[in-house]
């Protein structure tokens, strides 16, 4: 085989590839059908495990507010939370329905050729190596020949990726032909950047994309007071958050912030469908995680990054509603742009709502009682009280029940007389809190440190 047919290439060659469609996971449902199927399906999981930990009161210690604090304060029933989160996810589905239809259907097949790409750019990067040594007063020459016995590979990269020994032999018109081959590195160094690295690329850029779409959305609806009455002051009706009214929103915000975000983050991240089911699910997860109302030490996403429950948790409150913004995964944004919480220790603040509403819980309990010692008193005395009053007493539901809990929750139900109108008293109310002149403190009185209290689990931050 002569010298000109064995030179013919100047790097290893691309492998030939057919492309085929992806066999689905599962055989009777597709790719595409199954990413949007996941999310779904963990919220209300992961949503569901939170609610029985609620409804069991398993873990009181680690609750950022009690029970008579959800009672009191929020101003949408368990149904109305529940209502709006399934027309979320309708949209959110056909929307990715729509998505697909587009896209038309996943391919395999050329995952060799896209690895031997990778490789034919390591091996150009090494072309580099000698003008770079030079640059220092190395000769690269003379170093690859003193390696060149105990690491040829090593001697080989250092002298500009040359590899004279590494051939195979190819089908060039019909003819076999000599031509360069990759070194063992070369290819572990491509699949780990075809199978590792850019994947992890991928999720990082949705992960920025997704925070950063948040983050100027979720903002911008409370600088703009037309963008917060309209639609975001819905999601603020649940000043006490809990796990499944994560994604309780009007739906025009739930399409914006969620369904268009992680659309977006998607298409610019160029996720394949499968690598979409782990973002999309994960999102939701962490979405759900930062609504769910505890601080728990054992929580993983509550400890990866400081954006979590409690640091979420201030955004809801009438004092922190024009801090927080960030969602779902850091909080970068917010020290960039100096919206980070930077207040008092909210531990005082806590602590002052949960008095309060066990106070107002416990006037209503009293009151129960009285209206139920009034039943008896009626049927006892048999004094000729109208029947229609005695019913009306009757229907009263007695102290500690669930019924009674749901009917106190229905009377704080904002009722919008006409449109937006529910929305701007949720605007006033916020405003009205937050102009409350601060409390005077006495001289005496030692400052309360600056920075979060460990018991929302966040993280101490100064005051800048």
């Amino acid at each position: 085989m002569d010298s000109n047919t064995t030179f013919a290439f100047d790097l290893p060659p691309l492998p030939s590839y057919e492309l085929r469609p992806v066999p689905p996971l599962l055989p009777w449902i597709s790719d595409q059908n199954l990413a949007l199927a996941l999310p779904i399906m963990a919220y209300w999981l992961v949503s569901g495990i939170f609610h029985i930990i609620d409804e069991l009161d398993l873990f009181p210690q680690y609750r950022l507010h009690t029970p008579a604090e959800i009672l009191k304060r929020n101003h949408a029933t368990r149904w109305e939370v529940f209502r709006d989160v399934i027309i979320q996810q309708i949209i959110q589905t056909l929307v990715g329905l729509a998505l697909g239809f587009v896209e038309g259907p996943a391919m395999y097949g050329k995952e060799e050729y896209d690895i031997a790409v990778w490789a034919q750019r390591i091996r150009l990067a090494q072309r580099a190596i000698p003008t770079l040594l030079s640059l220092v007063g190395v000769d690269a020459s003379l170093l690859s020949k003193r390696v060149a016995s105990s690491n040829p590979s090593l001697a080989s990269a250092l002298a500009g990726g040359r590899y004279p020994s590494l051939e195979r032999l190819v089908s060039v018109n019909g003819h076999a032909v000599a031509a360069p081959a990759f070194a063992r590195w070369e290819l572990l160094c491509a699949n780990a950047i075809y199978h590792f690295l850019i994947p992890a690329l991928q999720f990082l850029i949705g992960v920025l994309v997704v925070d950063t779409w948040q983050y100027f959305w979720h903002r911008g609806m409370h600088l703009n007071k037309y963008l917060y009455t309209a639609f975001h002051s819905r999601h603020h009706r649940l000043y006490v958050p809990y796990a499944y009214g994560a994604l309780y929103n009007h739906p025009v915000e739930g399409f914006l912030l969620d369904t268009l975000g992680t659309g977006v983050a998607y298409l610019v991240s160029g996720m394949t469908t499968r690598q979409s089911m782990w973002f999309f699910t994960l999102s939701t997860i962490k979405t759900v995680d930062d609504h769910c109302g505890y601080s728990l030490p054992w929580d993983p996403l509550q400890h990866i990054t400081s954006n979590n429950a409690g640091y979420h948790d201030i955004h809801h409150q009438s004092w922190g509603i024009k801090t927080n913004f960030s969602q779902p995964f850091f909080t970068f944004w917010d020290r960039l742009m100096g919206t980070m919480w930077g207040g008092d220790d909210v531990s005082g603040r806590y602590e002052r709502s949960k008095k309060a509403a066990e106070a107002w819980v416990g006037k209503e309990k009293s009151a129960l009682e009285d209206e139920g010692a009034a039943i008896e008193e009626v049927e006892a005395s048999g004094d000729g009280r109208p029947a229609k009053g005695l019913e009306e007493v009757r229907a009263r539901p007695p102290a500690g029940e669930a019924r009674a809990q749901a009917v106190s929750s229905g009377k704080q139900t904002l009722r919008d007389a006409s449109p937006g109108a529910g929305s701007q008293r949720v605007f006033r109310e916020e405003k009205d809190k937050e102009n409350i002149p601060p409390r005077r403190r006495s001289p005496r009185k030692k400052p309360a440190e600056t920075g979060f209290n460990s018991h929302v689990g966040m993280q101490r931050v100064d005051n800048r």
